[in-house]
C-alpha cells in the first residue's frame, strides 16, 4: 500500500518551515527527519508514524486511534502509529506532529 499523499503534503506544509527538516523514503512511506533522526512519516500502513519517547509509549497509546508500530509482527516501544482517520482534525495531527519533532530534536543529530 502506497502512503498517503495528502497526509504526506499536510506534513510538508507544518514541517516547512522547521530547521533542521529533510524528507526521505522509509518503511515503505515518507519519513519527516529532524537533523537525521525521524520524527513523523505518513506510512504505508496508512496513518501517521510517530517516534516517541519509548518510555511515554504506555501512555500514548492510550490516545484515541493510536498503537504501537509493529515491525515484522514485532511490537516496538518509541514507535506509534496513528490511524488516519484522527488526523483529520489539524489540531490532532498538530499534536502528534510536536511529540515526533519534540523526540527528534532531543536525540543527538546524525
Amino acid at each position: 500500500m502506497p502512503y498517503d499523499r495528502e497526509l504526506a503534503d499536510r506534513l510538508r506544509l507544518v514541517l516547512g518551515g522547521e530547521a533542521g527538516v529533510s524528507e526521505k523514503a522509509m518503511f515503505g512511506g515518507l519519513a519527516f527527519l529532524v537533523h537525521g533522526n525521524m520524527a513523523v512519516a505518513a506510512s504505508s500502513d496508512g496513518g501517521l508514524m510517530v517516534r516517541v519517547d519509548p518510555g511515554e509509549t504506555g501512555t500514548l497509546i492510550q490516545e484515541p486511534g493510536a498503537r504501537r508500530f509493529s515491525m515484522r509482527g514485532r511490537e516496538m516501544d518509541g514507535w506509534l502509529l496513528v490511524d488516519g482517520a484522527v488526523l483529520d482534525d489539524d489540531s490532532a495531527l498538530q499534536s502528534w506532529i510536536d511529540r515526533g519533532v519534540g523526540y527528534a530534536r532531543s536525540l543527538p543529530a546524525k
